[in-house]
């Protein structure tokens, strides 16, 4: 299923969200489940066929994906929301929305390019010398937002093209899934080394950056219990010291401020996408009082929780 503006759609299927339905007690989530009779666990959708779909239709404009989903502007200019940040986009823009992330498509309509959908476990898988299995392309390597030279746009358009047309050959899913596995995972690797020649290869792998990087997504997994960079040093086996050396390289702020950010994100998400009361909201981040809660949001936002949910309705960013 995708969100196209106002719109819910089931690749090859229209569906409608009613704004009612999605005033429930989390932000939707949504599963790649594309109907019957597609059968592949990657979809590639030109932007021009969502809008056909979506005439007269009206849905909530803000969700949350369960799979991966590349983002490339061919023609005319959007802006893109993830994460309550408007992302400008133009031809040769490529954005990349992670598993988890608030995502709208905004509200321009005066611009095309394609939507790549794919299952995470979908990547291509590889053993390790311990025999336990793991990707061999890791997602999170990729750029959230990325402008490509000419050259490289007509290079992604063909190879976005290749496995559209490949995904419709007649033949066993097997060999369809296995072939667009390795298309995938050379597309990935290509948007991998385009980033590193626009950032440097040095930093790609840098020691600051490995260390961020599993910070980062241990944070992910326990901002909400874990608020202290000390018992992430610990739990990874580094100094305090080193974390925020490695954050203040990678994203020029401290550890401990990027902890606070990542609690405030999901604060900002459950505020503007949920009707959960502030004290829920308070207890799911970890926070024993929605007193202390409402101090630390204030002091960070600059906003009262209440505040902030009143200027973000649930119908979705401001333009």
């Amino acid at each position: 299923m995708i969100f196209f503006g106002h719109i819910a759609i089931w690749p090859h299927e229209d569906w409608e969200v009613t704004k009612e339905q999605a005033r429930n007690r989390e932000i939707q989530r949504l599963d790649y489940q594309p109907s019957a009779p597609y059968r592949l666990d990657l979809e590639i959708i030109p932007v021009s066929d969502l809008k056909r779909r979506r005439r007269n239709k009206q849905s909530v404009n803000t969700h949350r994906y369960r799979f991966h989903s590349l983002v490339y502007v061919t023609d005319g200019q959007c802006t893109q929301w993830v994460d309550f940040k408007a992302i400008g986009c133009e031809p040769g823009s490529l954005l990349v929305v992670r598993p988890g992330q608030a995502h709208s498509f905004g509200k321009d309509e005066n611009w095309d390019g394609w939507i790549i959908l794919f299952r995470p476990e979908f990547l291509l898988p590889a053993l390790t010398p311990t025999r336990d299995v793991k990707l061999v392309f890791d997602v999170e390597r990729l750029p959230r937002h990325l402008n490509l030279r000419s050259e490289d746009q007509r290079c992604l358009v063909n190879s976005i093209s290749q496995m559209r047309e490949d995904a419709q050959i007649a033949a066993p899913s097997e060999d369809i899934h296995a072939l667009l596995r390795y298309q995938l995972h050379t597309l990935l690797i290509r948007i991998n080394i385009l980033r590193g020649q626009e950032q440097g290869e040095k930093m790609l792998n840098s020691p600051e950056l490995n260390r961020f990087k599993r910070f980062e997504q241990l944070v992910d997994q326990q901002f909400a219990q874990s608020h202290q960079v000390a018992e992430y040093a610990r739990q990874l086996g580094y100094t305090e010291k080193s974390l925020t050396r490695a954050t203040l390289s990678v994203m020029d702020m401290t550890a401990k401020s990027f902890i606070t950010t990542r609690i405030n994100l999901e604060a900002k998400r459950l505020l503007a996408h949920t009707d959960l009361p502030i004290n829920a909201i308070a207890v799911k981040l970890g926070f024993e009082e929605a007193t202390n809660f409402v101090k630390f949001f204030k002091r960070e936002v600059r906003c009262t929780p209440t505040e902030f949910r009143r200027r973000h309705a649930i119908d979705g960013p401001r333009s």
